[in-house]
């Protein structure tokens, strides 16, 4: 199903679907030029959704804001029925919203074991909790074999699958993805549905905007567009 954002002078807000993020009527002009004019979404836990549209409609815009990279100019965001539209980045992500921008994300000097680590590792965990926790996500994501490999060595397919294991050490109800299929051949376009997928059978919630429609709207439950 296909949603599309519309404009008026004063709508009532969605109704908030718990446990879930709602975004309601959002804006953000950048000197005086909008980008974003009264935007409401919602995603629900185990359900991947797509954010389309055409380059400068304000995607990745409504992405940062929703993540707490950027303030809005109005509007707000809910996360499981709470308020957390002055809340910064990391007090989100606390709560479980997790980020994952187009750009590589991981650290290319490290190991893909020590990338995930470095995760697992701020977590409240004991030392036990956190051997196996990073013994699950290399195997989950089927990384066990790169595990001691240099990342800056890996394929844009398996970059991405270390990217969304190290996102969920952080145990996100919710994972934004920014571009996941840029730069990513016919066969990775493969592996990374299968993911979303998995994402989606774990009980996450998935928010997607990229510029390849057909194989977006071939992943996700439902999109949003943008204009």
């Amino acid at each position: 199903m296909t949603e599309t954002t519309t404009s008026s002078i004063r709508k009532p807000r969605l109704k908030t679907i718990a446990p879930g993020i709602v975004a309601h009527h959002i804006s953000k002009s950048y000197k005086k030029r909008p980008v974003l004019r009264d935007v409401s979404l919602s995603i629900r836990r185990g359900e991947a959704v797509a954010l389309l549209g055409p380059n400068g409609a304000g995607k990745t815009t409504c992405f940062h804001i929703m993540t707490g990279l950027i303030p809005s100019d109005g509007g707000v965001i809910e996360l499981d029925g709470r308020d957390i539209t002055g809340l910064p980045m990391y007090r989100r992500a606390r709560l479980g919203l997790g980020y994952l921008p187009q750009e590589s994300s991981i650290f290319r000097g490290l190991s893909v074991e020590d990338n995930l680590k470095a995760v697992i590792e701020s977590q409240d965990l004991s030392a036990k909790d956190q051997e196996l926790m990073l013994e699950d996500l290399l195997a989950e994501f089927g990384v066990e074999h790169l595990r001691r490999t240099p990342s800056i060595a890996l394929s844009g397919g398996e970059r991405r699958r270390v990217e969304i294991a190290r996102a969920l050490a952080a145990r996100p109800h919710f994972i934004l993805l920014d571009e996941p299929l840029a730069g990513v051949d016919p066969i990775a376009v493969s592996d990374i549905r299968n993911l979303i997928s998995h994402l989606k059978d774990r009980g996450i919630g998935v928010l997607i905007t990229d510029h390849n429609v057909r194989d977006c709207l071939s992943i996700v439950d439902r999109a949003y567009i943008l204009h």
